[in-house]
């Protein structure tokens, strides 16, 4: 639809959300971290500038011609503190401000954990989406990979 309208580029970080504004993309920190900014909306974005200690006169959201200054900005500021800081500094505001997991760390982040995102069968793995109560999938880590064809004719032998 964005393409339609004349609104969405080919070309990359060039757009509302492929990194091409600066309230909606991933930046850098102080110890080689990242941090995800989504903050499209005003009131989301409002917390976020509030946040980095900027004013909406410094950092008008919507002033495109502005935005490769405002994004530079956003960079030093992401720059100068380590992103658990961050994480720690923007949590429970509505700045829309999360770390960046590694695989590693994303089983065990609260958020994941609070909402059964991963599952654990001998290695951590994503949990089966969507969930539904009466159809509970087996999960296990133990059960060799199979062709799709041969996954599926299994699969359906034993729901039938």
């Amino acid at each position: 639809a964005l393409r339609a309208r004349g609104l969405w580029s080919e070309r990359r970080e060039a757009n509302l959300l492929d990194g091409g504004t600066p309230f909606y993309r991933c930046y850098a920190c102080r110890d080689d971290g990242f941090v995800a900014v989504g903050a499209l909306e005003p009131r989301f974005y409002a917390a976020l500038i509030r946040g980095l200690g900027l004013t909406p006169d410094e950092a008008p959201q919507f002033d495109r011609e502005n935005w490769p200054a405002l994004q530079a900005r956003f960079t030093a500021l992401f720059a100068t503190r380590d992103r658990d800081d961050w994480a720690a500094h923007f949590a429970g505001t509505e700045a829309c401000v999360t770390p960046v997991l590694s695989l590693s760390e994303a089983p065990a982040h609260p958020h994941n954990q609070a909402r059964g995102t991963f599952v654990s069968a001998g290695i951590d793995q994503p949990a089966p989406a969507p969930r539904f109560a009466a159809a509970a999938a087996p999960i296990s880590a133990d059960r060799p990979l199979l062709p799709l064809d041969q996954a599926l004719a299994d699969w359906t032998n034993e729901n039938a």
